[in-house]
This record gives structure tokens, sequence and C-alpha cells, in this order.
């Protein structure tokens, strides 16, 4: 199974006095830190101190812009965002993040949506594109990360910025390959062992599979671990261990996207 993948994770997401996940753990992990924005989670001082010890364990960051939804944390649908008005959101959350990079000496080398913007954007191509536009606009190098087989990553194709396909550890599939809804039942997978399994069983397929079995063939660069999810550190420590042992390179994107 001799490759390269990246591990990534959702970060930076508290604020204030409130934290979510244990950062400082899991950046002793993964490779890539997609650091909230202020949106839906994150703060001046959670952003520089989560972007900062990232750069401190050589892991990569990315932007992880969503809804203007502190309340509901981005996972609350919003309705009627014109594509002009979600440039310009996504433009404001990237210039966030990559001010902060600047001055601690890192930089973004890529964009993940978050939450329901991004589950809205993988099946809208018009949402789709709006990201994939602001992104260009703000830095044509910059990777767009997506699921394999949706408008996000067709959008992120047609604007011409580099693509990785994510596939997720710790969330189960639908038939059309996209997240199964958080409302119902089995949506989270806890079960470490269960997850790297599954995952190693992924990459070795080349696909995959939807909680009623269905194969859905998928091009895989990285793997996401939510730091919220109960577990998370020992899931993505685990998926870590089994990965090497098989073979695959643990680097970030981008040392081998773009």
């Amino acid at each position: 199974m001799a490759r390269t993948l990246d591990i990534n994770s959702d970060m930076g997401e508290g604020f204030g006095a409130y934290r979510m996940g244990d950062d400082q753990a899991m950046l002793s992990i993964v490779t890539s830190a997609n650091v909230a924005c202020g949106f839906h989670g994150g703060d001046p001082l959670v952003m520089h101190e989560t972007v900062s010890t990232a750069q401190a364990n050589g892991v990569d960051v990315g932007a992880h812009p969503g809804f203007l939804d502190l309340w509901g944390f981005g996972r609350r649908r919003i309705a009627g965002e014109r594509p002009s008005d979600l440039e310009k959101m996504i433009v404001y959350q990237l210039g966030a993040i990559q001010a902060m990079a600047h001055v601690t000496g890192h930089r973004v080398t890529h964009v993940k949506p978050h939450g329901a913007l991004s589950n809205m954007a993988c099946v809208d191509a018009d949402m789709a594109d709006a990201i994939a536009r602001a992104t260009r606009a703000v830095d044509r190098r910059l990777i767009m990360m997506a699921m394999p087989n949706t408008e996000l990553e067709r959008a992120g194709l047609r604007a011409g910025l580099p693509v990785a396909r994510e596939i997720f550890a710790d969330r189960a599939y639908d038939d059309d390959a996209n997240l199964v809804s958080r409302s119902l039942p089995g949506a989270v997978l806890h079960d470490a062992e269960e997850c790297a399994q599954r995952i190693l069983d992924f990459i070795e397929d080349g696909a995959i599979r939807s909680v009623s079995g269905k194969r859905i063939p998928a091009a895989i660069d990285t793997v996401s671990v939510h730091s919220d999810t109960a577990g998370a550190v020992a899931m993505a420590r685990l998926l870590r261990q089994r990965l090497e042992l098989a073979g695959v390179a643990i680097r970030p994107l981008s040392q081998f996207i773009g």
C-alpha cells in the first residue's frame, strides 16, 4: 500500500473561555490543520495560538470558513445567500487567517469549507463555484480540500485550483457519497479500531463504502478526523500508526499536492 497521504483535522474552533477539542494533542499527530476563521468558531487569540502551534509542529495550516453562525457552530443550513455575497464572506475569512499566519511566520496552504456550508456546496454547483472563485481570487495556489465526486471538487477543478480529495475517518456516507446527516443514528463513528480499518480498506480498494454497502470509487489524498468527536486524539493516533505500518507515508498536503 505504498503511497502518500495527509491526515487533517478541524481546529481553532473555540472562542473566548470556550474550547473545542484538544488541539495541542491533535497538532502532534495530524499533518494539516483547518483553522476556523471567526464565523462559526475561533477568535483572534485562538487563531493565533492554533497557527503558532501548527507552525512549531510542521503542520500545514488551512482556512476553515463557514457560515456566520456562532450560535449553531456553522452546522445550520442557511438558505438564500447570493453567490456574490458568499464570495465576499469567504474572502473575508481567508484574509483573517492569512494575516494571522503571516505574523506567526507560517502560511496558508489550503481551504476546507466547514459544516453546513460544505455540505450544501457539495451538491450546489453555484455555491461551490462561489467558494472556488473566492479562493482563486485570494490566491490561486491555495489547495481546495473537497470530498471526491462532489460539486465542490468539480468547482475547484473548473477554477484551476489544485484539489485534494478528502475522506472522513469518523463519518458515515450515504449512497450519493455525501456525509450522512448528523441528525441520523450512526452518522458519527466512534470506534477507533473500526475507523482505522475502514480507512485502510477504502485506500486499498480505491473507493468508499456507503452505509448500505455501495462501493463508490474515489480518489483519496487526505483523511479527516474531527477534533470535537469523542476520543478524537486516540482515533487520530491509531489511524496514523495503522497507516504507517501499512507503508503509507504521512505528509502535509503542500508536499505532494499542487
